[in-house]
């Protein structure tokens, strides 16, 4: 019988560092050649350092996520800067009830002209010398010119008393009040001339608010009161009207009368007599305080 074959020897594992002598370390060196050469499907690993190991590089960190601002702080995306219909910007200026100068002065004031019988006014005042303020309502200002010119020919002043003098003015929203009042003295400029000058502002019916006061002061124009009303628009007789103005008038007073909104024969009638009393007490006539 012929011996068996012997089995051929084992192929030699892959190495991938130097030959050891020694024989028990084949297998510690087969395990290490294998986890190297496993690097080869990958990036090569980097040799380890011989100096001290440096401190990890901190991870970077997240964003930190922005706050979302409430609903009600969030302003509106196409916010409109302020216009002219916002609320008046200036004070309120405090409203007149006196003359300019003072001391034995009266003003006379003539509203909701011009109207049929403010030439007669006119008239009158010429024949003493006697300077007044006329609060003109825009429509009748622009419908009647040749009136605005010579009241101010005549070296009387001017004051506004909105386009057409509605009513209740207290209770107007904050843009209607600005038309009235812009329009109004817009209206009396055009009526008067480019240099026509405005000094004051009168509300419908004395109807002044903090509002509307602020809005007259926004368009340089001082709101004008009285410290006499003898309500001659009322027409309670001429004798009514003379004696409400000489009973209540005190030095450096503004009288309210009216040239306009409807017959004023007794305000005529009445200003024909106070006209002569007025310069007899020694009253010098004088415009509001401005």
């Amino acid at each position: 019988m012929s011996e068996p074959a012997a089995a051929p020897p084992p192929a030699p594992a892959r190495r991938c560092g130097p030959r050891r002598a020694a024989a028990g370390l084949l297998a510690a060196l087969a395990a290490l050649a294998l986890a190297a050469c496993g690097t080869a499907n990958g990036a090569l690993r980097p040799e380890p350092s011989t100096s001290a190991p440096a401190s990890p590089a901190p991870a970077p960190s997240a964003p930190a996520p922005r706050p979302t601002p409430s609903p009600a702080s969030t302003p509106p995306p196409t916010a409109a800067p302020p216009t002219a219909t916002a609320p008046g910007s200036g004070a309120p200026a405090p409203v007149v009830h006196s003359t300019a100068s003072g001391g034995r002065t009266v003003a006379l004031t003539f509203d909701d002209g011009p109207g049929p019988a403010t030439g007669q006014v006119l008239d009158l005042l010429a024949q003493y010398g006697a300077r007044a303020t006329f609060c003109l309502i825009g429509r009748q200002a622009v419908a009647d010119p040749a009136t605005v010119k010579r009241i101010l020919a005549a070296g009387h002043r001017l004051c506004d008393h909105t386009v057409d003098h509605p009513q209740p003015f207290a209770a107007f929203p904050h843009d209607r009040a600005v038309q009235e009042i812009a329009d109004g003295r817009r209206m009396i400029v055009q009526a008067g001339g480019p240099d026509t000058e405005v000094g004051w502002f009168r509300a419908p019916g004395g109807a002044f608010t903090p509002d509307n006061r602020a809005i007259a002061a926004d368009h340089g124009l001082r709101p004008l009161g009285w410290s006499v009303d003898p309500r001659d628009w009322s027409r309670p007789g001429t004798a009514a009207i003379v004696s409400a103005v000489q009973d209540r008038l005190r030095p450096g007073g503004v009288v309210l009368l009216h040239d306009g909104g409807g017959d004023r024969t007794q305000t005529v009638a009445a200003l024909r007599q106070l006209l002569p009393w007025l310069t007899a007490q020694g009253y010098r006539f004088d415009f509001p305080a401005n």
